[in-house]
């Protein structure tokens, strides 16, 4: 049987020693970022690790990100930091912002994917910060936490995702509350002198070249594996179509007459525009970019529940803060069974 604690239920340090003996035991530990819920196991404890990739189905040569408490632990898992990533650190972390760097020699093959890079990031949440403090304490330098989900599914952002996910095959879950940025992190390449983006995020491409004063090089480029970057992943099992207003539209219109109920996550004007509302699943998509991201994957789940034929979903913008929200979706329509025509 799972044992769940929260805030509102227990005293925080109660909570943060109880999930600190269970890492130190090489057990699995749930906990909310900014980005989205993770699920933790010790860095260095490759047993740990190996069931972390049991229980998500996660492929063994998919990296995982290492979580630190405080930019001064990067040095103890990368063998040198370039420029771009110290000017990255100091203005980014605690933050959004993953950082790819030469490993160190004891960094384990099952963090980089047998790589000989290691993607490291500092997250600004409180909770998981002060378990990540107190693990650093216990001796535990860094916590590899992948998305709290089946491998290629929607990620959590709320405890409740979680148990969702794994109900009583997870022992603890931190909650949080509902994470404020909502989709992962911007993972930048900072190897070498000039560096790349790798996986969009909140923190976009304009807002990274400006903290390392130069322009990014090519993402497309032979780069490090990363988590995030396969062509199919944060799906839905129902299938999901993106369009345009006027596709939705029609879409939506289109299975109506087949007597197959639609969900869709578009705009307010759009939802008004198709004359059967009660016949149809509409949640308002936001119109800016950080309150877009912060509910995508919980209307995705939503949707995802509603027993619905077809989840449709009204194209945001692709470019700027947007463009992190345009790949989340783009790879969730791949990774979704596919839609009937």
């Amino acid at each position: 049987m799972a044992r769940w604690w929260s805030l509102e239920m227990s005293a925080p340090a109660a909570l943060i020693r109880r999930a600190v003996a269970a890492l130190a035991r090489g057990e699995l530990v749930a906990f909310p970022t900014e980005t989205v819920y993770g699920l933790g196991a010790d860095a260095a404890n490759p047993a740990a690790i190996a069931r972390l990739y049991a229980l998500k189905g996660r492929p063994s040569d998919h990296p995982v990100i290492v979580h630190i408490v405080h930019p001064a632990g990067l040095a103890h898992w990368v063998r040198e930091i370039s420029p771009p990533a110290r000017a990255l650190v100091a203005a980014c972390w605690p933050g959004p912002l993953t950082l790819v760097l030469p490993r160190a020699r004891h960094v384990l093959d099952a963090v980089t994917g047998g790589q000989d890079t290691v993607a490291v990031r500092c997250p600004a949440h409180p909770l998981a910060q002060a378990l990540l403090a107190a693990c650093a304490a216990r001796g535990i330098y860094g916590l590899v936490a992948p998305s709290a989900n089946r491998f290629g599914r929607i990620s959590p952002t709320q405890a409740a995702h979680v148990h969702a996910e794994f109900g009583a095959a997870l022992e603890i879950v931190l909650d949080g509350g509902a994470c404020a940025v909502g989709i992962e992190s911007t993972i930048v390449d900072v190897v070498g002198a000039i560096p790349r983006v790798l996986r969009p995020g909140m923190l976009d491409e304009a807002q990274v070249a400006r903290i390392v004063g130069n322009a990014l090089g090519a993402a497309d480029a032979p780069a490090p594996r990363v988590p995030g970057a396969l062509p199919a992943h944060y799906a839905p099992r129902t299938p999901l179509v993106l369009g345009l207003a006027s596709a939705c539209v029609e879409r939506a219109v289109a299975l109506l007459a087949r007597q197959a109920r639609p969900a869709l996550f578009v705009s307010a004007t759009t939802l008004a525009k198709i004359a059967a509302p009660g016949a149809v699943v509409g949640l308002v998509a936001p119109a800016t970019a950080s309150a877009y991201a912060r509910v995508l994957y919980a209307s995705l789940r939503e949707l995802d529940g509603a027993a619905c034929a077809e989840i449709i979903v009204e194209l945001p913008p692709s470019s700027g803060a947007w463009r992190g929200i345009h790949d989340r979706l783009a790879r969730a329509a791949c990774g979704a069974p596919r839609a009937a025509t």
